[in-house]
């Protein structure tokens, strides 16, 4: 091996430029690999994040009444009849917001009253006793609703109803001793809530949002001309249900909007539509990813060929004094590897550099030693496939090329 390193090198060093050029190729193709790849992985990983919710067979509405009663609570409470009454209909319930509606409230809550500062914040959703089954979470301590705790709530106030069921996530970070129920939480100043259920997980309304688990179900109607209906479906009625629930809503009332876009959507297009810049990002990052090991291994294989063409002469001579097919194939597929490693060396160099300053100016984590790996291997492997052919065509060089001029 040594014997054969020594002329590659030699060989290396009268083709600088092309040696210094397909190095810094594999170079930053590995950098920007790397750390593509790593982005791609982090948005699949997030989009497939679970909710704690069971959503299959769960349709969102989004309704909006025209015009200013005195209250809208009536007609509310006449439209989720309605739609409980659609065939096909196991469960509903009005709502401000759900996992991935990418819209809600939230508000800071705290066990001592008179404590200010350092409280702990969660997302509020507004549900009644049919909540729990719409939803298709797990109940794991306490108690479900009941119909005569579901309070109205005018515009303006602060919800801090005298019951709440909480996450599992928020009970463990205010009672870490395990003793949540029937203990007091403060969302308003004097106004204690307690907290009679909790339920195993379910997320918040934001993709991006510190405490993912923090939610409070508040037994709460609120008084409002924009509401959200959340609607679970027997299996296999869900396309019925979806094509029959605006004709039940403006059978009731034609007072009102259903956007076109989101006034009903399945929870699969809740999850899409919350997603959709992640899954775009992935997308871009791996047609990156594929554009450059195209145009690296493209560059590669033009190298590779025109050394071959320029040394036709000096590996005929080299099979008229007894090389074999193998030794020439070996030689080339070897000095590609050299030039390939030399690149991943300074490759990985500035693939952790270019990871340090997306985590100090946009706040990314840093890659993961696992993706530079990864990314090694990857363009080690695509240097020795890319130079296979040519190398392959330089074996094949006749010993006679030794006696024709170059």
């Amino acid at each position: 091996m040594n014997l054969q390193i020594k002329p590659i090198l030699s060989a290396l060093r009268r083709h600088k430029a092309g040696t210094i050029l397909i190095a810094l190729q594999i170079a930053l193709t590995l950098a920007i690999v790397c750390n593509a790849l790593f982005i791609v992985h982090q948005r699949i990983e997030r989009s497939n994040r679970t909710t704690g919710m069971d959503e299959s067979n769960v349709i969102a509405v989004q309704n909006r009444y025209v015009g200013k009663p005195e209250t809208f609570i009536p007609l509310m409470q006449t439209d989720l009849a309605a739609i409980r009454n659609v065939p096909g209909v196991e469960s509903a319930y009005i709502t401000n917001a759900f996992p991935l509606r990418r819209g809600g409230w939230s508000t800071g809550m705290q066990i001592d009253p008179n404590k200010t500062k350092d409280s702990l914040p969660s997302a509020l959703y507004f549900v009644d006793d049919q909540a729990l089954k719409t939803l298709g979470v797990k109940l794991i301590a306490g108690r479900n609703f009941t119909p005569s705790e579901v309070v109205n709530l005018p515009p303006q106030s602060t919800p801090a109803p005298a019951q709440v069921i909480i996450t599992k996530a928020i009970a463990d970070k205010l009672f870490p001793k395990g003793d949540a129920l029937g203990k007091t939480i403060y969302y308003a100043k004097n106004k204690p809530s307690t907290v009679i259920g909790i339920i195993e997980k379910l997320t918040v309304p934001w993709i991006e949002f510190d405490h993912m688990d923090n939610v409070t179900l508040m037994p709460v109607r609120f008084d409002s001309s924009y509401q959200h209906f959340l609607v679970r479906t027997r299996p296999g009625q869900q396309d019925a249900v979806f094509k029959a629930i605006p004709t039940a809503l403006y059978k009731v009332s034609r007072m009102r909007v259903l956007p076109e876009k989101y006034g009903l959507r399945t929870f699969e297009t809740v999850r899409a539509n919350a997603y959709e810049a992640d899954r775009g990002m992935a997308i871009l990052m791996t047609v990156v990813c594929a554009v450059l090991l195209a145009i690296t291994a493209a560059g590669i294989v033009g190298l590779s060929s025109f050394w071959v063409g320029q040394r036709r002469k000096q590996i005929g001579v080299r099979r008229a004094l007894g090389a074999r097919r193998s030794d020439i194939l070996s030689y080339f597929m070897t000095e590609n590897f050299l030039i390939a490693l030399g690149g991943v060396i300074v490759g990985t160099g500035l693939a952790l550099g270019l990871s340090q300053w997306m985590l100090k100016y946009f706040e990314m984590p840093r890659v993961s030693p696992t993706y530079v790996g990864v990314g090694i291997v990857l363009l080690l492997a695509l240097g020795q496939a890319a130079v296979f052919a040519p190398a392959l065509r330089a074996s094949k060089v006749s010993p006679v090329e030794a006696t024709r001029s170059v």
